[in-house]
């Protein structure tokens, strides 16, 4: 084996040894989801089913346990606001829109659901009155 490549497989190893270790250890992989992640699509899917009291137990957890894209956040506060409006629990309904406003300010809603009558309206009025 000639110097250059003797060279080149010992950089290699340092560099892979290098990743177990410092700053490199906590970057997480972007493919691999993350436990909130995981919460975040098991409370759609009980959303779905029409499991909502479970759907908001495990939508929480899952902004609890951290979700790290802007999207995910916007998404599960919507979610929670659609659980509350259809339990006839407004003000939260309300906070929880206003919470997804603040992460993405241009926040909205899919025609379909902004032309839902529960919390469409509650929807529009809390937009309109954001900053």
């Amino acid at each position: 084996m000639n110097c250059s490549r003797l060279s080149s497989l010992c950089l290699a190893a340092l560099l892979v040894a290098g990743c177990e270790s410092g700053p490199l250890k906590d970057v997480q992989n972007p493919f691999v989801k993350t436990k909130g992640e995981t919460m975040l699509k098991d409370g759609l899917s009980s959303y779905e089913d029409g499991n909502y009291r479970q759907a908001g137990r495990q939508i929480k957890a899952a902004l609890d346990e951290g979700l790290r894209m802007k999207s995910d956040r916007v998404t599960a506060h919507k979610y929670l606001a659609f659980i509350n409006c259809v339990s006839a629990r407004e003000v939260q309904c309300r906070a929880e829109f206003r919470q997804a406003l603040t992460i993405d300010p241009n926040f909205t809603l899919t025609a379909a659901e902004a032309g839902h009558p529960t919390w469409g309206p509650v929807f529009r009025i809390v937009r309109d009155r954001a900053p």
